[in-house]
């Protein structure tokens, strides 16, 4: 099938509502796929995503949440190094905060979340880094010091963010190395494992954690029997509504002010999954709306 949008709800958006200057939420495709260790295919996750987008309804049932407006960027050119790929993210999202504006990327690997981030912090002019805190949905910690060579992997993410004073919860991991266990300890990382989150025990972040919120939803998060689409999918995970009750509470008197959706990799001719990852996205805006 011919990919012929590449406008994030394009086919129910009104011209205004794809205005840059007046749309809250600006989608941001990065196909980055340089340090995945295991199966193939996030960069052709953001236009798998971005094409199913437009069979979806603009009406969720509950409210119209493009009504506030969604631009969608230009691709992010990744094929140059890595180093430099994470300073053209950094600077679309500092461009994109610095207006009041909300960055959701769509990637590509997870790696993406760290230019991501910093460039929110010197669009929004804050101080200190603590002042965000980072809602991670993920099958993996992903604190790894230096995987595969490589400190910009896809696995050592949180470690990059948590060493330059991001504050990290982490919910829905299943799968963890002891050096990982050990840095959670040395980060002092919140965090409710798949297991403990599926004996139904309460879940709520410390009242410390930051009031300004990045939410960075790794799609192995959710159970492989609703989202295979992922290099290394872990059963015991996540269900879609689940996840969105989830992410309710979790923002509840909070500011979201950026979330992005990795490690999407799309399965030849099974279309299910890119409507899934494409549906999480606009429920998510939908969540936004409401609390902010």
């Amino acid at each position: 099938m011919e990919n012929t949008y590449n406008i994030f709800l394009e086919s129910e958006l009104l011209e205004s509502e794809k205005n840059p200057t007046k749309s809250k939420f600006h989608i941001i495709p990065v196909p980055l796929e340089k340090t995945v260790s295991s199966g193939s295919g996030t960069s052709k996750g953001p236009d798998a995503i971005i094409f199913a987008s437009n069979e979806l309804e603009r009406y969720t049932g509950k409210s119209e949440p493009c009504s506030v407006g969604i631009f969608t960027h230009p691709t992010i050119d990744c094929d140059q190094p890595i180093k430099e790929v994470m300073n053209n993210i950094k600077e679309v999202t500092k461009e994109v905060s610095s207006q009041n504006k909300i960055p959701i990327i769509i990637g590509g690997e997870h790696s993406i979340t760290y230019g991501s981030i910093n460039g929110i912090f010197d669009g929004l002019k804050l101080k200190n880094k603590d002042e965000i805190g980072i809602i991670q949905i993920d099958a993996h910690a992903d604190l790894r010091k230096n995987y595969q060579n490589e400190p910009h992997s896809h696995a050592s993410v949180m470690y990059l963010l948590s060493k330059e004073s991001y504050k990290i919860a982490q919910f829905g991991v299943r799968a963890i190395s002891k050096e990982e266990v050990e840095n959670r300890t040395k980060f002092d990382i919140v965090y409710f494992d798949g297991e403990y989150i599926n004996e139904g025990k309460t879940i709520k972040l410390p009242k410390s954690f930051p009031k300004k919120i990045y939410i960075s939803f790794d799609v192995d998060g959710l159970d492989p029997s609703i989202m295979p689409a992922t290099g290394t999918p872990v059963p015991g995970g996540l269900g879609y509504y689940e996840s969105l009750k989830l992410l309710k509470s979790l923002i509840e008197g909070r500011e979201v002010i950026g979330f992005d959706i990795v490690e999407f990799s799309p399965i030849p001719n099974i279309n299910a999954y890119n409507f899934t990852a494409a549906t999480l996205i606009y429920k998510i805006i939908e969540l936004i709306n409401f609390n902010q």
